[in-house]
């Protein structure tokens, strides 16, 4: 890799010294330019992003899977709440 300043429209680099007369290099700009897009997507790229999409196929619960997770979260909810307590008064000792 080398780096290059652009000066007055032109690139200033400093190349390797054994790299001959005509040796073809290509050059990115380290940052994208402002106001560009920071990342264009081909149409082919979107196209198969879409496609996978399609395939997947969406999540349904029962309605027992639903009263399930639902009392699951509560009872998680609950345990936090009693954990959360019990920590903000061990912390409240420590600065008594």
């Amino acid at each position: 890799m080398i780096r290059g300043t652009v000066k007055g429209g032109r690139l200033e680099v400093n190349v390797p010294a054994d790299w001959p007369d005509g040796t073809e290099v290509e050059i990115h700009p380290s940052q994208a330019p402002r106001g560009a897009d920071a990342e264009v997507i081909a149409a082919a790229e979107i196209a198969r992003t879409l496609a996978a999409m399609d395939k997947v196929e969406p999540f349904e619960m029962s309605d027992a899977e639903q009263a399930a997770w639902c009392a699951e979260r509560r009872a998680d909810r609950e345990r936090e709440k009693s954990q959360f307590a019990e920590l903000s008064e061990r912390l409240r000792r420590m600065w008594d």
